[in-house]
């Protein structure tokens, strides 16, 4: 399984410790796991391989521009409804 796990009884994303990462960049943090995103991205890619659909992902839902990145390399668009997010989406690629 990829993403997020606790090892030794502490919580891990991918191969980052999350306390050591707290610890650096403080708290509230957001953590994405980008193996869990890929992961993902291609379950729902084949699950509509058949329909050779294409798949957009919301930028209203998540507009972290990593996050964005990692999508535009996977192949997906970016469903846009206000110029803020279209000139994140161009941002990402």
């Amino acid at each position: 399984m990829s993403g997020f796990e606790i090892r030794n009884g502490q919580w891990w994303c991918d191969q980052a410790a999350i306390d050591t990462l707290a610890n650096e960049y403080g708290t509230p943090l957001y953590v994405y796991s980008r193996a869990r995103l890929e992961e993902n991205y291609r379950r729902v890619q084949y699950a509509f391989k058949t329909l050779t659909a294409h798949i957009h992902f919301s930028v209203k839902s998540n507009s972290n521009s990593a996050i964005l990145r990692v999508l535009r390399e996977l192949g997906s668009g970016f469903d846009v409804v206000s110029a803020g997010e279209a000139y994140r989406a161009l941002r990402a690629g």
